[in-house]
């Protein structure tokens, strides 16, 4: 989706389903566009920037109708909440549990992967919401110092 097209597609969305337009859901897609890559935390403080009355819960069930609606796409990279962002906005991420480090790659790496599922086992792999865990070239050099130390 073209982000500069979000908000219309928002709002002809929520029109669709007899819902409506409100500031709070605007000013949270406008926070996950404008931030890249955001916990609900994150987004959150972004939004009460211009709205300091929105509470975190107004924000998760915000994110949830928007990832609903195709609007956002969550991902979980780790322990703890997910992160967010424009459904566009696909990737797979490579997360580091020594130091924490994400990285991102394109999703078409996973092809080969994607192709071998749905042969073997009949099943689509969408990879623009996937994490692997393992550990960075920073981390994987011996001479690195590492976060935890």
């Amino acid at each position: 989706m073209d982000t500069a097209g979000a908000p219309k597609a928002l709002r002809k969305t929520l029109h669709e389903r007899g819902m409506r337009m409100t500031p709070q859901r605007q000013l949270v897609l406008d926070a996950v566009r404008d931030l890249g890559h955001a916990t609900p935390e994150q987004i959150c403080q972004r939004v009460q920037v211009t709205a300091p009355t929105v509470n975190i819960t107004t924000v998760y069930r915000t994110l949830d109708l928007l990832d609903r609606l195709g609007l956002v796409r969550h991902t979980h990279l780790g322990h703890g909440a997910p992160n967010y962002s424009i459904h566009a906005h696909e990737h797979v991420h490579l997360v580091c549990h020594r130091c924490g480090r994400v990285d991102e790659v394109p999703c078409e790496l996973l092809s080969p992967l994607g192709g071998t599922l749905r042969d073997a086992y009949g099943f689509e792999l969408d990879a623009s919401h996937l994490a692997l865990s393992g550990t960075c070239r920073e981390c994987l050099t011996p001479s690195a110092p590492k976060e935890s130390e």
